[in-house]
């Protein structure tokens, strides 16, 4: 079995073959570890970072991003785009995630090229591959690498060597785009992905650092982790008064807590099999 320090080395390789990478950056914890890497094993004149910025993108996530790029040193621009205009995505159907990153690569490969990178690179990981991911067709379909997959790293060894390296996103929570708190088949609307941001939001500045408000119509089913449960009721008066002022009708917490991709659970397992499939 590979070491950590192994893996890093794998990468390393991985991205000196490249030679020169756009990196899609989110500022999340596997693509802020992944433009970490690039900028030490490639230098700072062949990594470009990009960041899409959209209605599915919280403004918080955006400025910190900015700031993050600032503090590593790397080229970064932002660029704008919406999710909303690319065709079958607003329906929110179960593959949603492969029409994102579709539109996504289609506005990165062109800003690749005329500017002479080798490679799109964006930061799937090993994890990745038993989880319902259609963006990975996407990029397998565009040519789009994911080196920390590649290397085999997982999320857990990516906080290890982030912490390690003193990156501050190391224990950064999990983050997903705002679409992901609404459930298959329901419409996704700007007005439904502005509540979300909203609520969210307010959460995070009440202290929660790990939260999802899942919209379903016109209740709010809030996860937080089971530790954390406890504490939400404390001030349960507080958040219902004021997602009701966002526009909820309805204000609910889910009891088992919050754990990734909750909305996933209502797949069927042909679903699933055929989505594992799509990524081989």
């Amino acid at each position: 079995m590979e070491s950590m320090e192994q893996k890093y080395e794998k990468l390393g390789d991985i991205l000196r073959s490249m030679d020169k990478v756009v990196v899609a950056f989110s500022g999340g914890v596997d693509s802020a570890f992944l433009l970490k890497a690039a900028l030490e094993f490639l230098g700072p004149e062949r990594v470009l970072a990009i960041t899409a910025d959209s209605e599915t993108y919280p403004v918080r996530e955006k400025e910190e991003a900015i700031v993050l790029a600032r503090e590593l040193g790397a080229v970064h621009e932002v660029i704008h785009t919406s999710e909303l205009d690319i065709p079958g995505y607003a329906e929110n159907p179960t593959n949603r995630c492969y029409f994102c990153k579709n539109s996504l690569f289609d506005h990165l490969i062109p800003i690749a090229e005329a500017r002479g990178y080798e490679y799109v690179v964006f930061g799937a990981i090993a994890d990745d591959l038993g989880e319902h991911r259609p963006g990975l067709q996407a990029a397998h379909e565009k040519g789009v690498r994911a080196p920390l997959l590649e290397a085999g790293i997982k999320k857990s060894e990516i906080r290890h060597m982030s912490r390690g390296f003193g990156l501050r996103t190391w224990d950064k929570p999990s983050f997903a785009c705002l679409s992901s708190r609404i459930p298959y088949g329901e419409a996704i609307t700007a007005l439904k992905l502005s509540m979300i941001d909203q609520a969210e939001d307010f959460l995070i500045q009440l202290g929660f650092r790990q939260v999802r408000v899942r919209q379903h119509d016109n209740l709010a089913r809030i996860e937080v982790p089971a530790a954390d449960l406890a504490e939400m009721l404390a001030v349960a008066d507080t958040v219902h008064a004021k997602l009701k002022e966002i526009g909820y009708a309805y204000v609910t917490m889910d009891l088992k807590g919050y754990r990734s991709g909750s909305l996933n659970e209502v797949l069927s397992p042909q679903q699933q099999a055929v989505h594992a499939e799509s990524v081989k």
